[in-house]
C-alpha cells in the first residue's frame, strides 16, 4: 500500500511538473502575445492539481480544497478564454473584456454552492453543466480556427494546437468532470495521465520538428521568422565584411591611378571600372541588408485608402512608362494603426512585382473591402501567375521568380515581415484565369 501511494505520490508531481514547466516555456519564448498568456494561465491552473495529495497528506485540508476547486474550475475558463483568443473569435479588445468577467460567473456561482452545501456529488453534477460548454467550445474554436486558415504555414501551426490540446481536453472532460459526476471519489489519474503524456510527448516531437505552433520552442510563431533572423544576422556580418574589403580595393584604385602616367588612358578607363564595380557591389549589398534587417515599428493611425494612393502616385511615372495602369476601387476608408512608411515601401514592391509580371504593359487592380474579422487591401496583376509548385516558396528570403534579374529576391521577404510584425498578414494566390493576387489583412483589433 505504501509503495503504491509512493508511486501515485510521484506520478501526481510528475503532472506538476510537467505541466509547470510547459508554462514556463510558453510564458518566456512570447510574453507579449495575449494567447500565450492564458496558455500559461491554464497549464498553470492544470499543473495543480499535482499538488493537492502533497497537501491534504500534510495535513492542509481546507488549502487542499481550495486548491484543487482552482483547478476545476479555473482550467476550464484559461482554456476557452485562449481558444477565444487563438481563434480570434472576439477581435475587439472591449468585447474580450467584458468577456472574461462574464466567463468568471460560473466560477463564483460553484464558490457559494460548495459553501452552502458540501454534497459532493451535488458540486460535481453544477461543475459538469457550467464547465462541459467551456471545453467543448474551446475544441470546437481550435477545429474550425485551423479549418478556416488559409495560409499554410499558419494552417500546419493551427493543426499541431488542435493534435496536441482537444483529445486532452475530451479526457479530462470525460475521465474528471463527468466520472466525478457518478463516483466523486473516482480516481481519475490513471486515465487522464494517458492524455497528457500523448499532449507533452506530441509536443516535444513537434518542438524538434516544426517548433511547437511554430518556430522551435516558441507559441504562435511563423517558421519564417526564424528564417528571417538567420538572414538578418548573415548580411549584417556580411555586409560589415564586404563594406571593409571594397573600402580596401577603392583606396587601392584611387592610388593605382594616381601613379599612372597622364597619357595612360587605357588603363586609367580599367582602373574606372574597378571603382563603378565596387560603388556598385556596395550600392547591392547596402540594399539587401536594408530589406533584411529587423524590423522597429513606429505605429499610428494612418487613412489605408490615403496611403494607397499616395503610394500609387510615388510609381506612377515608372507604370506609365511600361504601359500599366491602375484601377482602384474602395469599398471603404478605414483608420488603420500601423508604421505608414513601412506599409508603404510594402505596397511598393508588390506594386513593381506586378509592373514586372505584365513586361507588355496591362491593369492592376487595388481593393479595398472589409469582412467579419478586419480590413482587406488586394492587389491584383494580369500576368503570368506563379508555377503552383512554387508558391509556396514567394516569401522565402531570396526566392525569386521575376526574369529580369534586377532584384534579389527579397522584396516580398520584407513585405512579409512588415505585416506579421504590424500583427497582420499577407498571403499571395493566383488568380483564375491568369496573374496574381497579393492580399495584405489586418484585424480588427488594428483599426480604429
Amino acid at each position: 500500500m505504501y509503495k503504491k501511494m509512493t508511486g501515485r505520490y510521484c506520478n501526481m508531481l510528475f503532472y506538476f511538473v510537467a505541466l509547470f514547466t510547459a508554462a514556463i516555456i510558453v510564458m518566456l519564448n512570447n510574453r507579449n502575445n495575449e494567447s500565450n498568456r492564458w496558455a500559461t494561465f491554464f497549464l498553470c491552473s492544470a499543473s495543480v492539481g499535482g499538488l493537492t495529495d502533497f497537501i491534504r497528506n500534510g495535513g492542509w485540508l481546507a488549502a487542499a480544497d481550495a486548491l484543487q476547486f482552482l483547478n476545476y474550475t479555473l482550467t476550464p475558463y484559461g482554456v476557452l478564454l485562449f481558444s477565444i483568443i487563438y481563434a480570434g473569435a472576439f477581435p475587439k479588445r472591449k468585447t474580450r473584456h467584458y468577456l472574461k468577467l462574464l466567463l468568471l460567473l460560473p466560477v463564483a456561482a460553484l464558490a457559494v454552492a460548495a459553501a452552502i452545501n458540501p454534497n459532493k456529488q451535488l458540486f460535481f453534477t453544477l461543475l459538469l453543466i457550467c464547465t462541459a460548454p467551456y471545453y467543448l467550445i474551446s475544441c470546437y474554436l481550435l477545429i474550425v480556427s485551423f479549418w478556416k486558415e488559409s495560409d499554410l504555414r499558419l494552417k500546419r501551426n493551427r493543426f499541431i494546437t488542435t493534435i496536441i490540446i482537444v483529445p486532452t481536453l475530451l479526457g479530462v472532460l470525460i475521465f474528471i468532470y463527468v466520472a466525478k459526476v457518478f463516483s466523486p471519489d473516482f480516481e481519475f489519474f490513471n486515465y487522464i495521465s494517458v492524455f497528457i503524456i500523448y499532449s507533452l510527448t506530441l509536443a516535444l516531437l513537434c518542438t524538434f520538428v516544426y517548433g511547437v505552433l511554430g518556430v522551435k520552442l516558441r507559441f504562435e510563431r511563423d517558421s519564417l521568422e526564424s528564417a528571417m533572423k538567420a538572414v538578418s544576422s548573415g548580411t549584417t556580418l556580411l555586409n560589415h565584411t564586404i563594406k571593409n574589403e571594397i573600402g580596401k580595393i577603392s583606396i587601392s584604385t584611387d592610388n593605382l591611378k594616381s601613379l599612372l602616367p597622364e597619357t595612360d588612358e587605357q588603363s586609367k578607363q580599367h582602373m574606372q571600372i574597378i571603382a563603378n564595380a565596387t560603388n556598385h557591389m556596395l550600392a547591392m549589398v547596402t540594399r539587401i541588408h536594408s530589406q533584411t534587417k529587423d524590423i522597429t515599428l513606429n505605429e499610428e493611425p494612418c487613412r489605408l485608402d490615403q496611403l494607397v494612393d499616395q503610394c500609387i502616385m510615388q510609381h506612377e511615372g515608372l507604370m506609365n512608362e511600361q504601359g500599366v495602369t491602375i484601377h482602384a476601387a474602395y469599398a471603404m476608408r478605414p483608420v488603420v494603426v500601423c508604421d505608414a512608411v513601412h506599409v508603404s515601401e510594402a505596397l511598393g514592391n508588390v506594386f513593381m512585382n506586378a509592373c514586372e509580371a505584365m513586361p507588355g504593359g496591362g491593369i492592376i487592380e487595388v481593393r479595398l473591402d472589409t469582412n467579419k474579422s478586419g480590413i482587406e487591401l488586394s492587389i491584383q496583376d494580369r500576368g503570368t501567375g506563379i508555377a503552383a509548385d512554387k508558391l509556396g516558396l514567394v516569401f522565402e528570403p531570396f526566392y525569386s521568380s521575376g526574369k529580369t534579374g534586377r532584384n534579389f529576391g527579397l522584396g516580398l521577404s520584407y513585405v512579409y515581415n512588415v505585416m506579421q510584425k504590424s500583427g497582420g498578414k499577407v498571403e499571395l494566390a493566383n488568380r483564375d484565369g491568369g496573374g496574381t493576387s497579393v492580399t495584405f489583412f489586418w484585424p480588427n483589433k488594428k483599426v480604429l
